[in-house]
C-alpha cells in the first residue's frame, strides 16, 4: 500500500545542507574508497570503515526491523539556519562550521518544535540512512517500560526481574528489582572502559558476535555481587540487557515490535528503524537501534512533550518526568559522571526549573532535549572509543539553547 508522505517532508528531504568545509579525517575514514564496512571486523574495525559502520549496521549485524506506521508527522524547515556559536576551551566563539571541521559527525539536526532549524550531514551520508544509536537505546528501553508499567504488563518497578524471566532465578540479577536496573544500580560487579577486555566486550561478543544462544544466557556471566541493589551507581550495559529481558517476558512479543507499536508508529516517523538482535532473536536492549536523524529528533520532541503528541498521550507523562529526572541527590549532575546525572537510562544535562536531559551513545551519538524550550539536538558521529569529543558536544548544546531556544 502507498504510504502518504507530506509536501513538507518532501521539501526537507531536498533542502539539507553539507558542511562549508572538509569533514575532519576523511582519508583515514575511507573517503577513497567510498567509506566501506569491514564485514569481517564487526565490533571494533579499522578506522577506515568506522563510518560505514554506523551507517550502514544493517550490512554487517542481523537486526530486526521496527516498521513506521501510514501516517508522516511533518516537519517544516526555518527559512535560514539560525547563527550558533558556543563555548569551548580557549577557542574564541566557535560556530557550528568549526565544531563540525572538528568533529567526526556524520549528522547533527536541529529541531524547534516541528521546525528543522539546522541539518547537516558529513563524509557523503544522506538523511535516508540509519544511523547507529549504540547506547542512545537505552533510553527507549526505559520508556518502553514505562509504557509496559502503564498497560499492567509489567506490575512495579519494585517487581524483580525473576518475576518476569525465570531463567534469571537463583542469579544476582533475578534477584535485582526492576527499580534498580533503570537507574544502572543493581549492584552486579560489571565493567564498561571499552578496553576490549571488558565486560561490555563479553556483553557484546554474546549478543552480536554470535557466541551464545542469546537471551538469558547473554548475561549468564556476570554473576557476582558486590554491592546491594541502589547502594551505588556503576554504568553497566548488562543492566540494560535484563531490563530487555524482563520487557520481552512481560509483553510477550519483540522489543522492535513493542517499540513499533507503541512509540514508533504513533510518534509518526518517517522511515523503518532497525534492532539488533542476538542469535534467539533477542533484541540488545543495551545497543544499536538505527534509524535516521530526523526520527531521532521526532523521538526526542516526542520526550521534550513529556510523551504526548496532538493531544495523545504515548509515553506515560509522569513516567517521562520520572526518567528525565535525578531520583536522589546521588544521581544529580555530577554525581555519577563528570558532566551528567542519570534518571531511568537517561542521562541528565541539568534538573529542577531547567530540566534537560539526553540519550548518549558510544562514539558521539547524542539526543539532547530541552521541554522548556521544545528543542533538540541530534549528533550522530565516527569517533573513538573514548569519545573525546563529548565535552565539546555539551558545549555546543549549550550554544544551542542560547541562539536558538529563544
Amino acid at each position: 500500500m502507498p504510504r502518504r508522505t507530506s509536501l513538507p517532508v518532501l521539501l526537507a528531504s531536498v533542502l539539507v545542507a553539507s558542511s562549508a568545509f572538509a569533514a575532519p579525517d576523511e582519508d583515514a575514514l575511507g573517503r577513497a574508497e567510498g567509506y566501506p564496512i569491514c564485514p569481517d571486523q564487526p565490533l571494533r574495525p579499522e578506522t577506515r570503515c568506522l563510518v560505514g559502520l554506523v551507517s550502514r549496521w544493517d550490512e554487517i549485524h542481523a537486526t530486526r526491523k521496527v516498521p513506521r506506521g501510514e501516517s508522516v508527522r511533518p516537519l517544516k524547515r526555518a527559512a535560514a539556519e539560525p547563527a550558533i556559536r558556543y563555548r569551548f576551551a580557549n577557542l574564541e566563539r566557535p560556530t557550528l562550521d568549526d565544531y563540525l571541521a572538528r568533529n567526526r559527525t556524520t549528522g547533527l539536526l536541529v529541531l524547534k518544535g516541528d521546525t528543522i532549524l539546522v541539518e547537516r550531514y558529513q563524509y557523503d551520508r544522506r538523511p535516508e540512512q540509519r544511523m547507529a544509536s549504540y547506547s542512545m537505546a537505552k533510553t527507549i528501553v526505559g520508556m518502553l517500560v514505562g509504557i509496559a508499567i502503564s498497560e499492567g504488563r509489567i506490575r512495579s518497578i519494585d517487581d524483580r526481574a525473576d518475576a518476569y524471566v525465570p531463567a534469571l532465578a537463583g542469579t544476582p540479577y533475578g534477584e535485582t528489582p526492576i527499580r534498580h536496573l533503570l537507574t544502572m544500580s543493581s549492584g552486579v560487579r560489571f565493567s564498561e572502559t571499552y578496553g576490549g577486555s571488558d565486560d561490555v566486550a563479553v556483553l557484546a561478543r554474546l549478543s552480536m558476535g554470535r557466541g551464545s544462544e542469546g537471551g538469558a544466557a547473554t548475561v549468564a556471566p556476570f554473576r557476582i555481587r558486590e554491592h546491594a541493589p541502589g547502594e551505588r551507581f556503576n554504568y553497566s550495559s548488562a543492566d540494560t540487557q535484563v531490563l530487555g529481558l524482563v520487557l520481552r517476558a512481560a509483553t510477550g512479543v519483540p522489543l522492535a515490535d513493542y517499540l513499533s507499536e507503541k512509540i514508533w508508529r504513533p510518534m509518526g516517523a518517517e522511515a523503518d528503524a532497525s534492532w539488533t538482535i542476538d542469535k534467539g532473536g533477542y533484541e540488545t536492549a543495551y545497543c544499536c537501534l538505527n534509524a535516521t536523524l530526523r526520527d531521532y529528533a521526532r523521538l526526542g520532541m516526542l520526550l521534550a512533550n513529556d510523551g504526548a503528541l496532538d493531544g495523545r498521550q504515548i509515553v506515560p507523562a509522569q513516567w517521562v518526568r520520572a526518567a528525565t529526572t535525578p531520583p536522589s541527590p546521588r544521581f544529580e549532575p555530577g554525581q555519577t559522571g563528570a558532566l551528567y546525572g542519570y534518571g531511568y537510562q537517561t542521562w541528565i544535562v541539568s534538573s529542577g526549573r531547567e530540566r534537560q536531559f539526553a540519550l548518549w551513545g558510544l562514539r558521539g551519538q547524542n539526543v539532547f532535549v530541552d521541554p522548556a524550550r521544545k528543542l533538540v539536538l541530534v549528533n550522530t558521529s565516527a569517533g573513538g572509543l573514548g569519545d573525546a569529543g563529548s565535552g565539546e558536544r555539551l558545549s555546543l548544546w549549550y550554544g544551542v539553547v542560547e541562539s536558538a531556544g529563544r
